[in-house]
């Protein structure tokens, strides 16, 4: 048979929400596999690149069952896989992956047999509405559940965002950019100016300024936890959306 048609005649229907247990034993039955066991489900946003389709298992004992493209409207038609994972867990998975350029791409939190694989489907794809525009990288939904929880709820995001950033995205582009560029290396540097300055290649109170008039654009302050976590998931937001940067 061409390569995923026999994976995907026998794994569609549990990936598609199928649960009934003769679906997993007969899908164990015909391509070997455990019916109990460490899964996972990826979601590619493109189609999978050859030099990752392998016919054997990896090093570390990780199968992987490419079966074919996935929802057109929902992730791009990208291809589908169910990984039966090896010693290296989901980590050396999402990793090998990125070694072969696959990408843009989501990956489910680990499900215990093969009867769970529509749920681990449709977080898989939840993981990879995560990934920002444009990107090649390959996310696990364990790591972005706060962006997981903005992307399952557009309509709240688009408030979120329109609340918090509001006066800042009048800003002329230029303005903008500057303001959400430091923002972001402020973050990406642990809360640190000094060390944001550095990345920035600017001086430590031009970042301290700049911090402070995003301060009073949003109406929301960068040392008040609460506050903080409003603007952060903005920003997550902004990246993922088409809104002007």
């Amino acid at each position: 048979m061409r390569r995923g048609t026999r994976y995907g005649a026998l794994l569609g229907p549990l990936l598609a929400g199928g649960a009934v247990a003769d679906l997993a034993e007969c899908a164990a039955r015909g391509l070997g596999l455990p019916e109990r066991g460490c899964y996972a489900v990826v979601v590619l946003g493109a189609p999978v690149p050859e030099a990752a389709v392998a016919d054997v298992p990896d090093p570390d004992g990780t199968r992987w069952c490419w079966c074919g493209s996935g929802d057109e409207d929902r992730d791009g038609g990208g291809d589908v896989a169910v990984v039966l994972l090896g010693t290296a867990g989901p980590a050396g998975a999402v990793a090998r992956l990125g070694e072969h350029g696959a990408g843009p791409g989501g990956m489910s939190p680990v499900v215990g047999s093969l009867a769970e694989l529509g749920t681990a489907r449709r977080l898989a794809g939840t993981a990879l509405l995560t990934c920002a525009p444009g990107t090649r990288e390959v996310v696990r939904l364990d790591e972005r559940l706060p962006t997981a929880l903005l992307v399952s709820r557009p309509e709240l995001s688009a408030r979120l965002l329109a609340e918090v950033f509001g006066p800042l995205l009048a800003l002329v582009p230029a303005e903008r950019a500057v303001l959400v560029g430091t923002l972001e290396a402020w973050l990406e540097c642990g809360g640190s100016v000094g060390r944001a300055a550095v990345r920035l290649r600017c001086h430590r109170n031009t970042v301290f300024n700049r911090l402070r008039r995003l301060e009073r654009l949003t109406g929301r302050s960068l040392s008040r936890p609460r506050e903080l976590v409003d603007l952060v998931l903005a920003l997550d937001v902004l990246r993922l959306s088409s809104a002007p940067r």
